[in-house]
């Protein structure tokens, strides 16, 4: 008696595809965030790749639900490797997706500043300009000071019970805590007793840099401090700058108890 083999269902072309491309676009993603933090290429550069990464992961998400329907309507195998590229487009997509949530939900603004009517201005000093390669950072524009008041109603100056020095000192610890790098620094002194400070930071994931000065008054018994936060890159910040100003008002104020 012979025994007849049934064939296996052949696997969907459409899950086999989803998978190959979920899986390439992680890579993808991963050399373009490489590239950035590396100053290897420039950041319009690396965010092209990422819009690379993007669209492949794009193009695997279609495919896994072309490959859901091809299953259901014909039997063929595949479902496995439609949701292993389905997860690992997901993954590519993730951040990318948290970002473009937060750019329906917040105003197109990539410079905020405590105070509004008088920003702080950036450092042109010859130390300056060497720190940041040449690269001026962008005049405050004052049509966005509207917006920025409707989207980031609690950035505003931070008042300290410190005299200006030690306010200046707390600033630079701070900082140093931080892991901004200092580009210039004026302490206060002089007649107007005014203090200065501007930094580079990078954002969390392409590494790219950011600007931020911090400016110190004195008052009586106190001092304050008004900062600015802008990014270089693209008219949208995300709510970047915004949290870096409350990360460092809250950080000053445990500054300040630790004292």
């Amino acid at each position: 008696m012979l025994l007849r083999q049934i064939p296996e269902e052949p696997v969907s072309n459409a899950a086999v595809w989803c998978r190959r491309l979920g899986l390439f676009s992680v890579p993808v993603a991963a050399i373009a965030v490489a590239l950035a933090r590396t100053h290897a290429v420039e950041p319009q550069a690396s965010l092209a790749v990422v819009g690379g990464a993007i669209l492949i992961a794009l193009i695997a998400m279609l495919l896994f639900f072309a490959a859901c329907v091809i299953i259901w309507q014909t039997g063929r195998r595949g479902l496995g490797d439609a949701l292993i590229g389905f997860l690992l487009a997901a993954l590519t997509l993730g951040y990318p997706a948290y970002l473009a949530a937060e750019a329906v939900r917040l105003p197109v603004l990539s410079d905020i500043s405590t105070d509004l009517a008088d920003p702080p201005q950036f450092s042109l000093s010859s130390a300056a300009l060497r720190a940041r390669q040449s690269y001026r950072p962008r005049a405050f524009s004052p049509d966005a000071a509207e917006a920025q008041r409707a989207a980031y109603a609690d950035i505003e100056p931070i008042v300290v019970d410190l005299e200006a020095d030690e306010a200046f000192q707390l600033v630079l610890d701070t900082a140093k805590k931080r892991g901004w790098r200092i580009v210039d620094q004026r302490p206060p002194n002089g007649r107007s007793g005014v203090g200065h400070i501007d930094f580079m930071d990078r954002t969390l994931v392409m590494g790219f840099d950011d600007d931020i000065t911090v400016r110190l008054r004195p008052l009586a018994g106190q001092t304050r401090i008004d900062m600015r936060s802008t990014s270089r890159n693209g008219r949208h910040d995300f709510g970047a700058n915004a949290k870096r100003i409350r990360q460092l008002a809250e950080e000053l104020q445990e500054g300040l108890t630790d004292r």
